[in-house]
């Protein structure tokens, strides 16, 4: 994983820098206050019946509102969004690694899946309400029974042919690596018999802004989400990578470290997916 790059080439003297970063509030900002308070409204009224369960384009239109949404909020922060590979179009168990708020938008604008999130996320501003309208299954972190509970609704999710995304690593990191994968979030496909995707996601080109995006220390949500609009214009790389199918491998735990290592491999490839 390539080092992050800092927000000001080297050089630019720290006055003329801070211009930038306010020019850049001021014409994001507006645009940040467009997409909540119009395009939100819009897309949430088509997304009620009877108009959201009709097909439009080939998939629900429901489905079709959530991702262009997703993706007028990345284009809001800056983020130039380039897909490698494709998502799977059964019901799937997306599996990818952790480095920000920003990774559920990213997903969400290729494709629908209802996420395991931690509870604390429900009462983020804006960002916990919009998750739960998007099926996000909240849980209590530590806890036995909460995981119990969230396995048993992402069985049912993917056994209705509806897909669902996670995070095995459990939490956000700095960026610089992906940590273990848990295996127990397997278990839910293994049962169902759904396909796992790995998808690899990369802020900047190859990677180079991970620890950017990524949450800087005793930072809140708010804090890297308003730090984060001031930041230079940048790609999102979205790596969907060969899924993997339960019956062809053994075990949760053999899944998870073969999931880990895609990813890994991918964060690490100049050219991710592109020989497949």
């Amino acid at each position: 994983m390539n080092p992050s790059p800092s927000s000001v080439p080297p050089g630019t003297p720290a006055s003329e820098g801070n211009l930038v970063r306010i020019w850049r509030y001021l014409y994001r900002v507006p645009f940040l206050l467009w997409h909540v308070l119009v395009d939100l409204p819009v897309t949430l009224l088509l997304m009620m019946p009877p108009w959201g369960a009709s097909e439009f384009g080939g998939s629900r239109l429901d489905h079709r509102m959530v991702r262009a949404w997703s993706s007028g909020l990345l284009r809001v922060f800056g983020l130039r969004l380039v897909r490698i590979g494709t998502p799977v179009p059964q019901a799937t168990l997306f599996v990818a690694n952790h480095v920000s708020w920003v990774d559920i938008v990213t997903l969400h604008s290729q494709r629908m899946m209802g996420f395991v999130a931690k509870r604390e996320i429900a009462s983020w501003p804006l960002v916990g309400w919009l998750a739960s309208r998007g099926e996000t299954i909240f849980h209590q972190r530590g806890s036995t029974e909460s995981l119990g509970g969230v396995l048993q609704v992402m069985l049912a999710r993917l056994r209705s042919g509806r897909s669902v995304g996670v995070f095995p690593e459990g939490r956000t990191r700095d960026g610089t690596e992906v940590g273990p994968f848990h295996a127990r979030i397997f278990l839910a496909a293994v049962e169902a018999g759904a396909p796992v995707q790995p998808v690899a996601l990369r802020y900047g080109a190859g990677g180079s802004a991970q620890t950017v995006v990524a949450f800087q220390p005793k930072e809140s949500f708010l804090g890297n989400f308003l730090r984060l609009i001031g930041e230079p214009p940048r790609v999102v790389e979205v790596v969907f990578l060969p899924p993997i199918v339960p019956g062809d491998t053994e075990g949760r735990r053999r899944i998870a470290e073969l999931a880990r290592a895609r990813i890994v491999a991918a964060m690490q490839d100049p050219e991710p997916g592109r020989g497949e």
